[in-house]
């Protein structure tokens, strides 16, 4: 971002340049032993910091130093973070992926901010790169030796050597105690960080715990079943049944399924409709009747 833009922008005063120029003024206001960092003078989007390397690890001797470049919507998204000291773990000039930078949005917060982001940045180094964009994997001896030579590196635009900005700080540090020990990693990081450090599950596991609940669906489906098989067996004995579902109830087996009874029951009730319809007498009656009417033309007939 121009220094133009950056200009213009601050003469708005949007929340993103109160934001920066509060998150500036209390990291000047409360410096640490352990790093620095500020906004340049032309573009407010772009930072600088210097850190010290993690205690009680291959970096303890290093003093690093890099950019932060956050975005037009800052704090809503978070930074990108490059390292320009050459230190053994991140590629030089180059953006690394990590849980607090743009290519993890989804892990970040806008309450953070870039002192927590220094932070917990300080605190990645110890982790594995395992393939991770912008890391670099590489020896101990080799770490060892960029840390011990980190101090004289100097940047072309702070015109200062690492040792001499981390000099500073120590300088303006009111007390013995550094101010970085108030601040800590916050827990969501603290999760991504240790779940960035374990290996990844094999994906048998996974296709195994999907199996099983595919299982244990199926066995909940098939236990369901059982009730409502039962369901025309359990019914209350004041309550009154349909009709049709009586005479199927009488003229079924007693040991017959729900199933052999609701196959019994249309069958009655087709046996019911037809004696009712069409009565056996009606029919006799109907044949003694014609039987009459012919004898009786016959005997007209001979006697004309």
């Amino acid at each position: 971002m121009s220094g133009t833009k950056a200009t213009a922008m601050m003469s708005s005063r949007s929340p993103t340049i109160k934001r920066i120029l509060r998150e500036a003024a209390e990291i000047s206001n409360s410096p640490s032993r352990d790093y620095a960092a500020h906004p340049l003078e032309t573009d407010l989007f772009e930072w600088h910091f210097t850190l010290r390397g993690p205690p009680n690890s291959v970096y303890s001797e290093g003093l690093y130093h890099g950019r932060i470049v956050l975005p037009p919507t800052y704090p809503l998204r978070p930074p990108m973070f490059r390292f320009a000291t050459p230190n053994g773990r991140f590629e030089a000039n180059r953006e690394i992926c990590l849980s607090i930078s743009g290519h993890h949005e989804e892990t970040w917060q806008p309450a953070w901010g870039v002192r927590t982001a220094l932070v917990a940045l300080r605190s990645f180094m110890e982790t594995e790169a395992r393939g991770q964009l912008g890391g670099l994997e590489t020896t101990d001896e080799v770490r060892q030796r960029l840390a011990k030579d980190s101090g004289a590196w100097t940047c072309a635009v702070c015109a200062k050597s690492n040792a001499e900005i981390i000099r500073d700080c120590e300088e303006r540090c009111q007390g013995p105690d550094s101010s970085s020990s108030d601040v800590s990693v916050p827990q969501e990081l603290n999760m991504v960080w240790k779940d960035e450090m374990k290996p990844e599950e094999p994906k048998e596991d996974e296709k195994a715990t999907q199996d099983t609940l595919e299982d244990s669906e199926l066995a909940e489906g098939f236990v369901q079943t059982s009730p409502q098989a039962s369901a025309p067996m359990s019914e209350p004995v004041g309550a009154t049944p349909p009709q049709p579902r009586q005479i199927a109830s009488l003229e079924a087996p007693q040991n017959a399924t729900p199933a052999q009874q609701r196959v019994v029951q249309p069958t009655a009730a087709h046996h019911q409709t037809t004696d009712e319809g069409t009565p056996l007498w009606i029919d006799r009656a109907i044949v003694v009747l014609v039987v009459l009417l012919i004898a009786l033309l016959i005997k007209v007939l001979c006697g004309l």
